[in-house]
């Protein structure tokens, strides 16, 4: 079914079941997962990206640049679906939050899934 699978996780309880599903998607195909986790940083003029204590090896991005960077790594490993959690935000809340999994949705060439 599909090959290549991308799995944008934030280590939220939602992103275990995003992984889970990832995986299950994979396997029907005997595929590859992709994981992805971005840390988004508050820019402060004069002061670049502010920083705060990491946990293992994460990218991290610009606050508003998640989505756009989990399309662009969907098109750069050629993934036939993008799976990601939804912390279940209404449309509205979500429409005025800019959620990024209604951002990929948006942007995205290819299925996404979204896992609750």
């Amino acid at each position: 079914m599909y090959e290549r699978v991308l799995v944008a996780i934030d280590h939220s309880e939602i992103s275990k079941r995003a992984l889970a599903a990832a995986a299950s998607l994979a396997s029907l195909s005997n595929g590859e997962v992709w994981v992805l986790h971005l840390r988004e940083r508050e820019v402060i003029p004069r002061m670049g990206l502010v920083a705060d204590e990491s946990v293992g090896e994460v990218r991290n991005t610009i606050y508003g640049q998640a989505a756009r960077e989990i399309v662009d790594d969907a098109k750069l490993h050629d993934v036939g679906v993008i799976v990601m959690g939804s912390r279940g935000l209404s449309d509205l809340t979500g429409l005025f939050l800019g959620s990024t999994a209604h951002k990929v949705i948006h942007l995205s060439d290819r299925p996404v899934l979204v896992v609750r």
